[in-house]
Parts: structure tokens; sequence; C-alpha cells
């Protein structure tokens, strides 16, 4: 997961290192972060720039957007292992600033996905990736934890 801003301690991020400890290997979390005062334009590009530097090299990116597909979550396991199977290297995770992404993360994205109509905080939807990242992976392993 490769997200723009700091988390600091507290729930949040307490729930996010539950679930990344419970996957394996365990969720990796790269924090990227533009101090510079920028217009909203500007900033957005520059975090887009920070974002795609930390994606690893044969990557699948995924880009967490508004605009984006918005599958259920047997549907999101059926993705993963569809890379998985496919030999994707690593699966990124990019989590945009306040504005959203800058056009470069669309563009380089492999998939868009949404978690939902509504408007989350950017550091909720860390936990709630994380989440959804071990239900995926408890569902393609046939753990019960998937139902619910």
């Amino acid at each position: 997961m490769i997200a723009v801003g700091r988390a600091g301690p507290g729930p949040s991020r307490d729930l996010f290192e539950l679930y990344a400890r419970r996957l394996t290997p365990p969720l990796a979390l790269v924090e990227v972060e533009e101090r510079r005062k920028l217009p909203d334009a500007q900033r957005r590009e520059r975090e887009a720039a920070l974002l795609l530097a930390a994606v690893p090299k044969r990557a699948v990116a995924v880009a967490l957007d508004e605009h984006g597909k918005t599958p259920n979550s047997r549907d999101f396991a059926k993705m993963i292992g569809a890379w998985r199977d496919a030999g994707a290297a690593d699966l990124a995770f990019l989590i945009g600033g306040a504005d959203g992404h800058g056009a470069a993360v669309l563009e380089r994205a492999d998939a868009t996905l949404s978690l939902g109509p509504m408007t989350w905080p950017h550091m909720l939807v860390r936990p709630m990736l994380a989440e959804q990242l071990y239900r995926a992976m408890a569902t393609l392993a046939g753990h019960p934890y998937h139902r619910g």
C-alpha cells in the first residue's frame, strides 16, 4: 500500500496494523508526502509522481479512486487471485491525497477501484483496504473468515 500523508498513532493506525500483520507476507505501507504549499493541481501532480516513484517494478498498480469499479468482497478476491495466478510480482494499492490522484497515476494504473460512493477519510481507507485484503486472502484460502 502506497499512500499520500503520514498516519500518526491512533485507532486507525492500530486497526491497519492489525490486518497488515495477518497477511502473508505482511502488508507494507509506504507513505509519501509533499510538504510544500502548492496550488491544488500542482500538488496533485507532485503527489502522483511520489506515489509512482514508490511502485515496485513489475507491480500491478491499483489506484483507489471515487470513479473506479466497486467490486464486492468475493469479486475483489477473484481479482487478486487472477493477478497472483498471472504471476504478478507485487500489488501496489495507491491512495491519493485529499484532492484525488494526478493524471499520471490514473494513466499508469492497471485497475481503478472505489470503496463505494461515500467519501472516506484517507487515514480510514488504509485499515478498510487492509481488512479487505485480509478477507480476500481468507477467501482464496477457503478460510471461513470470508463469511459475513
